[in-house]
């Protein structure tokens, strides 16, 4: 039992006790159990934080843009207090000089509470209780999964660290793939009125706004990602679609007033949102859109300000009308119906 102990500690493949030891690599692929033991035990000065579209950007493109040394602090779904959760751990032990920040749409009307227990993730990674940590220790998958896993990656191959938590390799981004993975609604709700998630827009915005100015050294630079036009379809046949852009509109406006905050937008993107090869559903982007996004925020371009955001968003508006009466009509054809919904 001790050398089973000892063999698990030492080589960590969940870096719950400490960073990659004897050479071996950070080799990180399952986020819900590495990525809370990384923001503890590695070296870094700089986040880079979101959902699953955020997990392609190669972390060495923002240690080139900005001289830092970058990590990621990703969760599925990425809602705000979840994310804010992560935060909070990585400044317990780190001094950051730059949070990048791919905040989803759908985040800022999740509830504002953190959803780790609730979603089953391994509490005991999480917790700062070592008597539990048994479950890991002596876990027939570490011992004999991921910790050969770990050494293989590290050995043999050309896994690149900068790639972590990388999904896309195994992925096809194309319009077939796209249309497939679309199942959409086959009623139009009605339209939500804009303030609809007005409680839990305040409690969300407020999360951040906790961050930011607990951490004046540190600068936001916070960013909407790049949706395809499927997803605006589909927001637009929830009723979610003037809602979720006062809810933008309005995280924006209130941001925007941090000496410590940026904030870029891709959500209009014509060439991109309406070309479906870069997507492999409504919403997953191409690495290619990925490092498009990161290129532009190095050279500081597609950037709001409070002068132009009410603008952008008024202009985003007509653009997503636009999107639903005349991009999306070619594809009607070709779009998967939910009957379960009907």
């Amino acid at each position: 039992m001790a050398v089973i102990a000892g063999f698990v500690i030492i080589l960590d493949p969940f870096f719950h006790y400490h960073k990659p030891w004897f050479g071996l690599k950070a080799v990180l692929t399952d986020k819900e159990y590495q990525c809370i033991g990384t923001l503890r035990t590695f070296d870094y000065d700089s986040l880079i934080l979101g959902s699953s579209v955020a997990e392609n950007y190669n972390n060495g493109w923002f240690d080139q843009g900005f001289g830092c040394t970058a990590i990621k602090a990703v969760r599925s779904y990425g809602a705000t207090a979840d994310l804010c959760y992560l935060l909070d751990t990585a400044y317990e032990s780190h001094d950051l000089k730059y949070v990048f920040y791919s905040m989803d749409t759908s985040s800022l009307a999740a509830d504002p509470i953190p959803t780790y227990e609730l979603t089953g993730c391994p509490m005991y990674l999480y917790n700062k209780n070592y008597f539990d940590d048994v479950q890991y220790i002596y876990n027939k998958g570490v011992l004999l999964e991921k910790t050969p896993y770990l050494i293989a990656n590290s050995l043999i191959g050309d896994y690149d660290e900068n790639d972590s938590y990388n999904w896309a390799q195994w992925k096809q981004f194309n319009q077939d793939m796209a249309l497939n993975n679309y199942m959409r609604a086959p009623q139009i709700s009605p339209m939500k009125e804009k303030d609809y998630y007005q409680d839990v827009l305040n409690a969300n915005i407020g999360l951040v706004e906790d961050q930011i100015t607990a951490h004046p050294e540190t600068q936001f630079k916070i960013f909407f990602p790049a949706y395809s036009m499927l997803w605006w379809d589909n927001i637009y046949r929830t009723g979610d679609l003037e809602a979720y852009l006062y809810n933008m509109e309005q995280t924006v406006g209130r941001l925007l007033t941090y000496d410590n905050v940026q904030m870029f937008y891709f959500q209009d993107e014509t060439e991109i949102i309406t070309n479906l090869n870069n997507y492999m559903d409504t919403l997953h982007f191409s690495p290619e859109i990925n490092q498009y996004m990161t290129d532009q925020i190095i050279a500081g371009d597609r950037q709001l300000t409070l002068e132009n955001y009410e603008q952008t968003f008024s202009d985003m508006r007509h653009f997503a009308y636009r999107i639903v009466n005349e991009w999306i009509l070619p594809y009607e054809d070709s779009i998967k119906i939910d009957y379960t919904q009907s």
